[in-house]
């Protein structure tokens, strides 16, 4: 066996440039591939969504479009029978009554060529059952600009997410116009962004906790607390230092919005609200906007969360000219038909406020 020398150098064996050129270039073509699978994906999924959406109305308005409605049925039937044979299991007749519902529920051939591009058919599917014409665009429109997956829409349908936002309680044509703003524009107004309640039943708490375990707990669940407020949120701090002379005041929690170009600023409270919190909130506006608002920016807005709320209250203090929103929050989703029911509760509270806004507005147009 050979000895190898004291002074003998050690030299470490260096890739040659065949080697690196190779890795560098199989980098560069992988990525390439990558973003066309991709492409080739979306190409597909958006031409399967029209083939769908054409096939079912033409269904629709040569053949369901008869009075004779048995008539119609065999025809699906025997049609279905022919384009299995030929063209596979796809276009079973429940597969073709579906494309039917689609063509009826999305009858605008444009805002389907729209929402295609985000949306594959297994989330047209989820969509389909919604009766509710303005619930059904409400989540089409922010799975389109939110890029929510099916698992993600299925959760937002469940949770009743249209429901709790701040734009079902507004008239039916007011609820209109904000939609086609979102679906011309893609951004969302604080109407469509702020909920009421707010479900933070993934935070586990049970029986007593205070202001700052539920805060501690709203940190390490930082992901869910940001799904449950919706996308576009980025946190920035937790107990933000606003020092006003010699006094010091700490900002619960404090978000950036990217769509509404806004810092949000988020106030937790255990009790119920009081209207001691507006002035708070207000003044950590006027803070926030000589210290951290940046060139660009639009004025901050604010959510306090709170335990219980009186409407009454909140209609009386007019909080939505100060860009403040309340709303409560539960540590466990409540039995569907209770959430219903409150929510149906809070959107008559709603319309009855909006009246009495009109009605006063009236008097004083007359007076002047």
């Amino acid at each position: 066996m050979k000895r190898r020398s004291k002074n003998t150098r050690i030299v470490k064996k260096q890739p040659n440039s065949t080697e690196q050129v190779t890795r560098k270039l199989f980098g560069e073509i992988r990525s390439l591939i990558e973003i066309s699978r991709s492409q080739v994906v979306q190409a597909v999924n958006s031409t399967l969504v029209m083939l769908y959406w054409q096939i079912g109305t033409r269904i629709r308005k040569n053949i369901l479009g008869e009075e004779r409605a048995e008539y119609g049925k065999k025809i699906v039937s025997s049609l279905s029978k022919q384009l299995v044979a030929a063209y596979g299991s796809g276009f079973s007749e429940k597969s073709l009554r579906r494309m039917v519902q689609f063509a009826e529920v999305f009858p605008n051939h444009k805002n389907v060529a729209s929402l295609m591009r985000q949306l594959s058919w297994t989330h047209f599917l989820e969509l389909i059952p919604i009766k509710d014409d303005l619930q059904r665009e409400f989540y089409a429109e922010m799975c389109r600009v939110e890029r929510w997956n099916v698992r993600t829409l299925r959760e937002k349908i469940s949770s009743m997410l249209y429901e709790r936002t701040a734009i079902s309680k507004k008239p039916e044509k007011l609820i209109k116009q904000e939609l086609k703003s979102l679906r011309n524009e893609s951004k969302p107004t604080p109407d469509l962004v702020f909920r009421d309640p707010y479900v933070l039943d993934f935070l586990g708490l049970k029986n007593t906790y205070s202001e700052k375990d539920l805060e501690a707990t709203i940190l390490r669940e930082m992901e869910s607390f940001l799904l449950e407020l919706g996308v576009g949120f980025s946190f920035i701090a937790r107990q933000k230092r606003i020092m006003v002379d010699s006094e010091d005041y700490y900002l619960d929690l404090l978000f950036f919005h990217r769509p509404l170009r806004r810092l949000i600023a988020i106030d937790v409270k255990l009790d119920k609200f009081k209207a001691a919190d507006k002035g708070q909130m207000e003044l950590y506006f006027r803070w926030l906007e000589k210290h951290e608002m940046q060139p660009g920016e639009e004025p901050p807005i604010g959510l306090i969360l709170c335990a219980g709320k009186s409407s009454e209250q909140v209609e009386l203090l007019q909080l939505h000219k100060s860009g403040i929103r309340v709303a409560e929050y539960m540590t466990e989703l409540p039995p569907r038909k209770l959430l219903e029911k409150k929510l149906h509760q809070a959107i008559i509270a709603a319309w009855e406020q909006l009246a009495r806004h009109a009605k006063t507005e009236k008097k004083t147009n007359l007076l002047r």
